[in-house]
């Protein structure tokens, strides 16, 4: 997998580099103590919040209409423009930031490509995204399963001989006074051919040698001015006999390629094109080939250069060469390396460019290639708005401009946010602000259009733009980190933590981690200090701090030394402690530590990837898996984390496999736990359930520790609730509690509603909620068992603690709806929709939109959730019967 932060924040080196012991000095083993006079001015050394970015993204103002309308056109075009609709489908969902919808409209281009040269940019594009997996693909395969899916395409099976190409009927014009044989000279060498073969080879050879020209009664003709070998004579020579190429060098080949073309030969053409094509293995191959394809206009061969050279991205980027074959071939050159599929190309070279480095000159004149090649309003919003980011971060302010405001008048309103901000860079801040005014007055706002405006202005003006910021978008990190930084100036850091930690309770943002790490450091609290810094190298090694001037690490280091020592048993104490309280964060932090020093490191890598699952970091999640298996002390634990690796890419079945592999070797609690849950999950047989009992219960028998059995027991009371025996999972989730696995509260609670008792359920969640840290999900839970109003109360607290769960949302809308408040209800929905792309929310405002007879909002949100999931049964009816009403 890739890394799951950009590459711009985790780089080692920077070229303002400080020397972090001028920011912390450390004397004695102390930091000093701000005295009250210097207290203010240190904080503001410390806490700065940079201005938001112009994101280089498709952010239409409604992207739901814009779903909608790729799904209908996706419904209808041709199946030449079906891989170029899913392109903008990804570009959409990369600006909503949904990296799995994203990776699933790539893919859907792939398998829609309708030529070789889309199925080879979108497949090394899929394979670029799934960087890191290289593991998974291996294991597969001592599985049995390869997984060919994005792997090399064999180009020559998709681009068919042509078999047109053959000799027709030609007069002959010499009589039978011709030789059968005809010598060709090349300077002292001879080479005798057949003269029927040759002239079959093209029209130019049969009027030479069997048409009216003086050749055609020679038996000699001198060839030594036309740039072809002795050798490359006697191979086509051979090759008019036979039709074979096989025993020809490359050098040979290129040549007999060139006079090939010049002779109009096509089916020795074909055969050099196909024959060097299959040669071509390697980054030297594919340069040095690639001109030659270009010149002589040889298709396979140019396709196959293509292939290993985007099949090596990001590496190749670094060579020139690369770059400039790219950059300086013109349409037709490019045309014949990529066919339609030259936009797209542009598209995967300008995205991996900027990863690498948003402002380089290769990522301006990928951008501008990108440019020149878009063909339709909608690939121009995109290809403008980009460069014109590239150009702002190069500080190339005039060009920025005129590309943002040809962005704009393409369509694309977000390119707005350019423009205000380099009005504001030329000090014309008023001018900024009536811009950004002017769209909140002309289309439905969006939280983005009221955080840039609070760039320019002041006071309660800004505070009042940002607020409204977080209503309409609660994801938008900096209003949070503004808020936080504006408290802690004013000194009131109690209100700048609270602030701060409302976004981190819901997601895991580095900025955020980093504003906190200093608003502690600034209060002396190290112990708190080291916790998230800590937490920040876990998720970013390489991170990079005071606006990448300082290493974390670096950082890391000089606080622990005010931060007491503790032994691999305070350790687990504490990792037992904060476990128990559902505190992720400390707990990532107390592991990493642990990490330094502890010899069982593959156990809590492992421990480390769950919580990272827990936070909603998948692919942090799955380095840290891999890591566990490289540190796995034994064959059969190196066997259990890659059953893991197979499972949490979903592949169930071979991941069961992994698990009976190590139960061979020796029973263990982790193997017999990812057996219960692989089978669980790869059997559809509900029978299965007595199984997974079983294997929960010899996992239970195995050694281990109380975090890991108090899960165990967890699963096991889940399962005996769906088998309808409470009394069962009562026990199992009171033992579970006994070891302070704190989350069996919630089965608990399940058993004692289903025993018709919701007042004790309702306490058995408050218990949950009083010791959890992060409770956003049990008060959702809680919800089910109060009364409307507790319930309502509850879910206006998930709302405010997690604004991304759907749930809230939904159940409001319902209310609602039931009390015929109809427009109110869409309203709720729509609130979340707004900032969330969710299947749920879309399916129930489409229902609602059906219900109060408006055909056309119910197929657009029909057509937007089928773009998010096009194989849900329920939407695809409801789609068809709304369809079926459509005017």
């Amino acid at each position: 997998m890739r890394t799951f932060f950009t590459a711009e924040s985790c780089k080692e080196a920077h070229p303002n580099a400080l020397n972090p012991q001028s920011w912390l000095q450390v004397e004695r083993g102390k930091l000093p103590k701000l005295s009250s006079q210097s207290s203010s001015a240190s904080i503001e050394s410390l806490i700065k919040v940079p201005q938001p970015p112009i994101l280089p993204f498709f952010k239409p103002a409604d992207y739901v209409q814009v779903l909608a309308q790729i799904h209908e056109e996706l419904e209808s075009c041709p199946p030449h423009e079906q891989s170029n609709l899913f392109l903008l489908q990804y570009q959409v969902f990369k600006g909503l930031g949904d990296a799995k919808l994203m990776r699933r409209s790539l893919r859907s281009a792939w398998q829609r490509a309708n030529t070789v040269h889309e199925k080879i940019i979108f497949g090394a594009w899929l394979k670029y995204e799934k960087q890191g997996e290289e593991l998974v693909a291996q294991l597969l395969t001592a599985c049995g399963k390869c997984e060919k899916e994005f792997g090399p395409i064999d180009v020559e099976s998709h681009i068919p001989f042509d078999k047109t190409i053959s000799s027709p009927d030609r007069v002959s014009m010499n009589g039978n006074n011709a030789s059968q044989y005809v010598t060709f000279t090349i300077g002292d060498e001879k080479i005798v051919c057949d003269r029927q073969k040759i002239s079959e080879l093209s029209a130019p050879f049969h009027a030479m040698l069997k048409g009216g020209f003086r050749e055609s009664l020679s038996e000699t003709i001198d060839l030594s001015e036309n740039n072809i070998s002795p050798s490359g004579m006697k191979a086509i020579s051979y090759f008019s006999m036979t039709g074979s190429l096989l025993d020809v060098p490359p050098n040979l080949l290129v040549e007999i390629l060139a006079f090939a073309n010049k002779y109009c030969c096509e089916s020795l053409k074909q055969a050099c094109d196909r024959r060097l094509a299959s040669l071509v293995s390697s980054r030297e191959d594919a340069l040095e080939l690639m001109e030659c394809a270009l010149d002589e206009n040889s298709a396979v061969l140019a396709t196959s250069c293509l292939q290993v050279l985007l099949r090596d991205i990001p590496n190749c980027l670094s060579d020139n060469r690369v770059v400039e074959l790219f950059i300086h071939a013109n349409r037709q050159q490019l045309e014949v390396m990529v066919g339609p599929g030259i936009f797209a190309l542009f598209c995967f070279l300008s995205e991996v460019s900027m990863n690498l480095n948003s402002s380089s000159d290769t990522t301006a004149h990928f951008l501008e290639r990108l440019v020149d090649f878009a063909e339709n309003d909608k690939q121009r919003r995109l290809a403008f708005h980009q460069l014109g980011c590239a150009r702002l971060s190069r500080k190339e302010y005039d060009e920025s401009y005129c590309l943002f405001e040809r962005a704009l008048n393409a369509g694309h309103i977000y390119s707005v946010a350019g423009l205000a901000r380099l009005d504001s860079i030329k000090g014309k801040k008023l001018l900024s602000y009536e811009k950004i005014s002017s769209v909140i007055s002309s289309v439905a706002p969006l939280g983005w259009m009221y955080q840039e405006r609070s760039l320019y202005c002041d006071g309660d003006l800004r505070w009042k733009d940002l607020e409204k910021a977080t209503e309409l978008d609660p994801t938008l990190v900096y209003p949070y980190m503004y808020r936080a930084a504006y408290l802690t100036r004013t000194e009131n850091v109690k209100g700048a933590l609270a602030e701060i930690n409302r976004i981190l309770s819901f997601k895991l943002s580095l900025e955020c981690l980093e504003l906190r790490f200093f608003i502690y450091l600034a209060l002396e609290d190290y112990k708190a200090a080291l916790r998230d810094v800590q937490a920040i190298l876990t998720l970013c090694p390489y991170y990079r701090m005071f606006e990448g001037r300082v290493a974390a690490s670096q950082l890391c280091t000089l606080v622990r030394e005010h931060v007491g020592h503790w032994t691999t048993a305070d350790c687990w104490a504490r990792l037992y402690d904060c476990w128990s309280a559902v505190d992720d964060i400390e707990s990532l932090s107390v592991i990493y530590q642990m990490l330094e020093s502890d010899g069982a490191k593959g156990v809590l890598y492992f421990r480390q990837s769950l919580l990272l699952l827990r936070l909603n970091c998948p692919e942090a999640a799955m380095q840290s898996l891999q890591l566990a298996w490289q540190h796995a002390s034994s064959k059969h634990e190196r066997l259990v984390y890659e059953g893991w690796i197979l499972y949490d890419t979903g592949h169930y079945e071979e991941g069961l496999q992994k698990a009976e592999e190590s139960i061979n070797i020796k029973r263990s609690f982790e193997a017999y736990f990812l057996k219960a849950y692989a089978l669980a999950d790869s059997s559809v047989d509900s029978s299965c359930s007595i199984t997974v009992i079983s294997l929960l219960e010899d996992a239970l028998r195995c050694p281990s520790d109380n975090l890991r059995k108090g899960q165990a027991l967890n699963n096991l009371g889940s399962v005996y609730v769906d088998c309808g025996k409470l009394d069962l999972a009562e026990d199992c989730y009171i033992k579970a509690l006994k070891i302070q696995h704190t989350r069996a509260h919630q089965g608990l609670a399940r058993v004692h509603f289903l025993k018709d008792d919701r007042a004790a359920a309702y306490k058995e969640m408050t218990n949950l909620i009083e010791k959890a840290r992060n409770n956003a999900s049990a008060y959702e839970k809680r919800s089910e068992y109060g009364d409307r109003e507790l319930t309502k109360a509850d879910l206006e607290m998930v709302t405010r603690l997690d604004p991304l769960r759907v749930y809230p949302y939904r159940y409001r809308a319902a209310v609602l709806m039931d009390n015929h408040k109809e427009e109110e209800a869409i309203g709720e929905l729509s609130r979340a929709i707004a900032f969330k792309a969710d299947l749920h929310l879309l399916h129930l405002r489409a229902a609602f939109h059906e219900h109060k007879g408006d055909v056309l909002g119910a197929l657009r949100d029909c057509r937007a959730a089928l773009s998010v999931d096009p194989n849900h049964q329920k939407m695809l009816e409801l789609h068809c019967r709304v369809n079926s009403h459509e005017p």
